[in-house]
């Protein structure tokens, strides 16, 4: 009798032992899982964690810094100690995307600086006087990173003012350089998925850094920051989701005979 006791309570050891290691491997297979899946799914800029929106440098390991050199740009990166970031992962074939846009939203320009030492990039595009908003895409080797807003001014210290609301397109089809482009969007949603598809008709897409075209997209105010990139290489179908309610502008860039057309669009999200 004791020599059966003691087997049963043998084997039920075993079994909750074997219990115990099956749901270690899954909660450790879990969480390998939703890492991939974050990495994957990585919509640049708006922090690895990606995405949808700018995050503050609080956030981040690394910090991003623009100071005006006449009337271009020097791009610093600092790591939390103070020193420069020495590693970036290529991200669509450039180290760094520099977005710029003016305060109404008017100019847009997507740069790629060079690097001119650790850490530092330069680019001499000049700009006119005014006011603007840079957003530093990059990817640092090791190191998280969140994408935020970051003003300068050209020119003289000037007081920034108040604007108009951007008034939400009626028709979402844009003629740039006689070539069409109409977007069409599953949902006009917060918080859900959106599929966002161009069709350009009698167009001969030409890949563009490493992609068949490229979508920045910024909230009015020009905090809430998105750089998406297609569903895959063949198509110019993006998805992406909008965090919260307001109107937003999207610039479309796509390369036809070898030229990089954008194309503007304010949308409304409800």
């Amino acid at each position: 009798m004791k020599k059966w006791i003691t087997s049963a309570i043998l084997y039920l050891v075993i079994i909750i032992a074997v219990y115990h290691i099956y749901g270690l491997i899954e909660s450790t297979n879990q969480e390998a899982s939703e890492n991939t899946s974050d990495h994957a799914s990585h919509e640049h800029g708006a922090g690895e964690d990606d995405s949808h929106g700018a995050h503050h440098s609080g956030d981040s390991d690394v910090k991003a810094e623009v100071r005006v050199s006449g009337k271009g740009l020097n791009i610093y990166l600092i790591d939390k100690s103070g020193n420069p970031v020495e590693e970036l992962e290529v991200n669509h074939e450039k180290l760094l995307h520099l977005i710029i846009v003016d305060e109404h939203l008017d100019q847009y320009l997507h740069l790629h600086p060079d690097q001119i030492d650790v850490g530092v990039f330069q680019t001499n595009q000049q700009l006119p006087d005014g006011n603007y908003t840079a957003f530093v895409d990059i990817i640092p080797t090791g190191q998280s990173y969140s994408v935020e807003p970051i003003r300068f001014t050209i020119g003289e210290d000037e007081a920034h003012h108040a604007h108009d609301s951007l008034e939400p397109d009626k028709e979402l089809t844009k003629v740039v350089n006689k070539q069409e482009a109409t977007l069409e969007m599953s949902s006009t949603k917060a918080g859900e998925p959106v599929t966002l598809e161009f069709s350009l008709p009698g167009a001969d897409l030409e890949p563009y850094l490493g992609a068949m075209g490229h979508v920045v997209i910024l909230d009015e105010n020009a905090e809430n920051y998105l750089h998406v990139h297609p569903t895959n290489y063949e198509e110019t179908t993006f998805e992406t989701t909008f965090d919260q309610p307001g109107i937003y502008k999207i610039w479309a860039e796509f390369q036809i005979a070898g030229e990089v057309l954008v194309f503007p669009y304010i949308v409304e999200i409800h």
